[in-house]
């Protein structure tokens, strides 16, 4: 697989006609070799330039792991005292014409430093083409998704047994992050959220000291990475009796939620989608209320492309994967929101996540 994506990628850069490209965000040396680390502040990169061998370099304490997972074989190294642009310039032959890169994982600093010892004559940006080759998951990405989303509603599952009148917020967030590692999760794919009582009315609330009281909305936001890949799931729930406008709220996010999901099928506009649900809470008079976008592209990072709104006027395709995620927050009375994770198959959406949408009352 490794190597099919290199030939891809390499094609699509000589018919650019670029003479260099230099992959630097981490997850795309991944994504291309299969070689996974987290340099730090150290560099790490990928060049690709026509007619030549790729060439990998990491640093020096992480070559042994780099020559073990790698797909390409051909690895310089660089210590913490050497200059790695100047290393890796010395292993590129000849002139370079337009050099590409990924402008959005790009430092002023880094910028400057290619700028001195590559003296490119043009820079384009690479970002277009692995979006491209991204957002069409593979049989085993999909695979690994389908156990991340398995895996979080395990957690969410077992969490959800030490609800009770009186537990903090941040001690539910202890208690699910403990089971993500407990389960065989790597760890959570974003910091975990858990709201109770008004702050579920804050669609990125901060967790907190706030006690879970009988009457309460409680809203669960989590995701877990397995196999470098991520979920993401929210879930909302009645602590004890809620009243007549919290159900009412309830119900109408979960009808915009499936209405989301049976507009998914390949060819229509992202933007489509998000109008399919919002148009749900807006006849409902809280159109106001939804704040945000409808859903985001997962995969190995918990936010990518595509980004599901309603003026994305992109086509779905097969592969695809984002989330469905309709809320409504209204301040004083608290927030609903319910999220699922949605592969684009050739007929319509597939979801990955299936713990169960009906409003459930947790006794206190």
């Amino acid at each position: 697989m490794m190597n099919d994506r290199l030939q891809h990628i390499t094609e699509a850069m000589n018919s650019r006609g670029w003479d260099l490209l230099l992959i630097t965000d981490p997850k795309h040396v991944y994504y291309l070799t299969g070689f996974a680390c987290d340099p730090h502040e150290r560099f790490l990169g990928l060049a690709l330039f026509r007619g030549e061998e790729p060439l990998l370099m990491v640093p020096a304490l992480d070559a042994e792991a780099a020559a073990a997972a790698s797909s390409v074989t051909n690895i310089a190294t660089h210590q913490d005292t050497d200059q790695p642009y100047e290393l890796l310039r010395k292993h590129i032959p000849g002139s370079i014409g337009t050099l590409a890169l990924e402008k959005d994982q790009l430092t002023v600093s880094r910028y400057e430093q290619l700028q001195h010892h590559f003296s490119a004559r043009g820079y384009v940006d690479a970002g277009e083409i692995l979006r491209e080759m991204r957002v069409r998951k593979s049989a085993d990405e999909i695979r690994a998704m389908k156990q991340a989303a398995v895996l979080v509603e395990q957690v969410l599952s077992e969490g959800l047994k030490q609800v009770k009148a009186g537990v903090q917020e941040i001690e539910l967030v202890a208690e699910l992050e403990y089971l993500m590692k407990k389960l065989g999760a790597d760890g959570p794919s974003f910091e975990t959220m858990v709201l109770a009582g008004p702050n579920t009315a804050l669609p990125h609330g901060v967790p907190g000291s706030r006690r879970i009281r009988e009457g309460d909305l409680l809203m669960f936001d989590l995701g877990v990475f397995s196999g470098g890949y991520a979920s993401d799931i929210t879930r909302t729930f009645a602590v004890g009796g809620i009243g007549p406008e919290a159900e009412k709220i309830y119900n109408t996010v979960l009808a915009a939620n499936e209405a989301g999901i049976r507009a998914v099928k390949p060819g229509v506009t992202y933007g489509s989608i998000d109008k399919a649900a919002r148009s749900v809470i807006e006849r409902a008079g809280y159109g106001e209320a939804f704040v945000h976008r409808l859903g985001h592209g997962l995969g190995m990072d918990v936010h990518e492309y595509p980004s599901v709104h309603g003026l994305n006027g992109d086509l779905l395709q097969p592969g695809a994967v984002f989330t469905i995620e309709p809320g409504i927050y209204v301040p004083g009375l608290g927030g609903v929101r319910i999220e699922d994770d949605v592969l684009v198959t050739d007929v319509g959406a597939e979801v990955l996540t299936s713990f169960p949408k009906q409003l459930t009352v947790i006794g206190c």
